[in-house]
């Protein structure tokens, strides 16, 4: 039985064999807020509206007003699932990634004919085009600013060197050929790419492609220091699948797209325009992140000229609830990744694993489970800690666990911190520092 996934479709294919972890309905569905509150009922998890539970990924077979369009929701929304669509043990995934980083397989482009995204292609000087048509983005909720990528493979290269990037942006359509995109200061590369652009006077040619193999997305999230400006993260899939990502040229732009999206959306970073987030919902809202809270929209943000858009043939659309599990997937098991390769250089053989736990979201909490083969190791293990906090300004808590306690399990974590932590001794606050605590048990 061949279970080779390097597309979404075949990682669907791979979830129907896998008893409970993937459901259908053709049930009609309003891709307006609707959908996204079906799913937080079914599998969304992680920090999502109460009640909720972790649960099978959906796809939405009949969505309202897109006749060839169907939506997938909550492919990663499951450590176990992410495990087997990564072909890996769950406790072992951000091992399998820091080993992604240190042998990356660099991306290969192929022929236009053979790429899978350009099956149908409409172009935005085409009188009746329309990006609100053709993508079935959801909305979260009926604050939302409006409908939203969540999950656009956004790639872009540095106008200087060329060198390429691919990160996960919030990107709200605002018109028929306009959307903007949050780009967090300092945050992500592609981020600098628009700045160097700007500079210049000059668009920035981008791609967003959506509905592509988990690794891809997995791979995405990864940050500096672990990938640095000029990493080019596609490396690590085509690390993690032992063979290079495939891309294509685009072809109203001089980028790339990954070959085998369901969408691309191919535009321009536009110098010097800025759009209020909110501008055609007026709500004073972004839409949910993934702490559980509704994000303030953005008075003003960058704007992408959308020049085209290609598509698969019954193309999938495929988005996530801002705060759920699959959040944790993508945003925590890279995170683990980075902790690990950092303490590991450090401190060889001391670290066990790490565990971004879901009621952090994937980046508040990181739990580390810490070997002292000595005496002279106490100690050692709120070092690691601090080389944790170094690097990623999001963590706010950090539990240290002996390694008979199982990281990866809460009960088994606060059980450690019940019966072995003793807050005024074993609790380290670092005042003075958007970072929170040192909890060592």
């Amino acid at each position: 039985m061949d279970n080779k996934v390097q597309d979404l479709r075949s990682a669907l294919e791979l979830l129907k064999k896998m008893p409970g972890h993937l459901i259908e309905t053709d049930v009609e569905i309003d891709s307006s807020a609707e959908l996204s509150g079906v799913y937080r009922h079914i599998g969304a998890g992680g920090t999502v509206m109460r009640p909720t539970k972790e649960g099978p990924a959906m796809i939405f077979n009949n969505i309202k007003g897109h006749e060839e369009a169907r939506i997938a929701i909550g492919i990663l929304a499951s450590r176990s699932r992410v495990g087997k669509l990564l072909d890996c043990a769950p406790e072992r995934l951000g091992f399998l990634l820091k080993d992604s980083v240190m042998n990356p397989i660099p991306p290969v482009v192929i022929s236009n004919e053979k790429a899978k995204c350009q099956e149908k292609v409409y172009l935005a000087s085409d009188q009746d085009f329309d990006i609100r048509k053709l993508i079935p983005a959801p909305t979260t909720t009926p604050e939302d600013a409006g409908p939203y990528l969540t999950l656009g493979m956004c790639y872009a290269s540095n106008p200087d060197t060329m060198e390429s990037d691919i990160t996960i942006h919030r990107m709200c359509l605002q018109s028929k050929d306009e959307m903007t995109i949050f780009l967090q200061p300092g945050a992500r590369h592609i981020g600098y790419f628009h700045e160097v652009a700007e500079a210049k006077g000059e668009s920035l040619p981008i791609s967003v492609s959506i509905g592509v193999d988990p690794a891809i997305e997995i791979a995405a999230c990864f940050e500096p220091p672990t990938t640095p400006l000029g990493y080019d993260e596609l490396q690590v899939a085509g690390a993690i699948r032992k063979e290079p990502v495939e891309l294509v040229h685009c072809l109203t732009i001089n980028e790339k797209a990954i070959a085998n999206a369901e969408y691309v959306i191919e535009g321009e970073l536009l110098p010097g325009r800025r759009m209020r987030e909110d501008k055609n919902s007026n709500t004073g809202k972004a839409m949910p992140e993934f702490p559980g809270y509704n994000g303030p929209a953005n008075p003003e943000l960058p704007v992408i000229k959308v020049k085209a858009v290609t598509t698969r043939t019954n193309p999938i659309m495929q988005t996530c609830i801002g705060p759920s599990e699959e959040h944790v997937s993508m945003a925590g098991i890279p995170t683990e990744a980075s902790i690990l390769s950092m303490i590991d250089k450090a401190m060889p053989g001391k670290i066990q694993n790490v565990y971004c736990a879901s009621s952090g979201g994937g980046k508040y909490i990181a739990v580390l489970q810490f070997k002292k083969s000595i005496p002279s190791d106490e100690g050692r293990q709120r070092q690691a800690a601090l080389l944790a906090f170094s690097a990623f300004a999001e963590l706010k808590h950090v539990f240290l666990v002996d390694e008979d306690v199982d990281c990866f399990d809460m009960n088994d974590v606060m059980w450690a911190m019940t019966t072995r932590f003793q807050a005024n001794v074993d609790m380290i606050p670092i005042p003075m520092s958007p970072v929170g605590s040192i909890q060592s048990a």
